[in-house]
């Protein structure tokens, strides 16, 4: 493992939680001043007010741990490619094939290899298809090759869907795409640093499991 990277990952996700448990403190306090009005809904399907308030606040954390994992992740594969491939950066690129957005932007450009890093993607939405395939043929006519790294995968049968919509544009177009384990390995293989590896020392210094 190599000790440096580990340093920077560990000082990002200190960083990280930091911030994350500030927001979620901010927001359990705002909510005990919240008009609970909608209690009334609650108790009429069933929910007390107890879980009703329980309710509440563990959707505004969901809502800030989503957000500050999937950034998190992100940054710590950034960093992993960064310190392989020093010239590499994340880059913007005209859109050639429309006004709206006037640029697409490339996470990590490593000379020809233009990667996305996702942590997941959940969408459900049809006109994601059509806005990743102009994006992916607008970042292929610049003569890169659109790279998509996943790191989970969807759940729900509806943006599994999709995702095996993205896939099949990526091959299509001469692109690679990693979901999974896949994109831990591809990681792994192309850096020379095993991330997962890192981020499971972190957990284990952070939050121990017990079986």
């Amino acid at each position: 493992m190599d000790k440096q990277l580990y340093i920077e990952i560990k000082s990002l996700s200190d960083k990280y939680a930091s911030e994350l448990h500030s927001k979620i403190d901010e927001r359990t306090e705002e909510i005990k001043s919240d008009d609970n009005s909608h209690f009334l809904i609650y108790r009429v399907l069933g929910i007390s007010e107890s879980e009703g308030n329980l309710i509440d606040i563990y959707q505004n954390k969901g809502r800030f741990v989503y957000k500050y994992a999937g950034s998190f992740l992100e940054e710590a594969a950034v960093l992993c490619l960064k310190h392989k491939f020093p010239n590499g950066s994340k880059t913007r690129i005209p859109n050639t094939l429309g006004k709206k957005p006037a640029t697409y932007e490339i996470d990590f450009l490593n000379k020809s290899d233009a990667l996305e890093i996702k942590w997941r993607d959940a969408t459900t939405d049809g006109d994601h298809i059509t806005k990743e395939h102009t994006r992916v043929k607008v970042i292929s006519q610049k003569g890169y090759k659109p790279i998509r790294v996943m790191f989970y995968y969807p759940q729900r049968e509806q943006a599994i869907r999709i995702q095996e919509t993205l896939k099949t544009l990526y091959e299509g177009i001469k692109g690679e795409y990693y979901a999974g384990d896949d994109a831990w390995n591809f990681i792994k293989n192309y850096t020379g640093f095993d991330l997962k590896e890192i981020l499971e020392k972190i957990a284990d210094e952070r939050t121990p499991v017990y079986e």
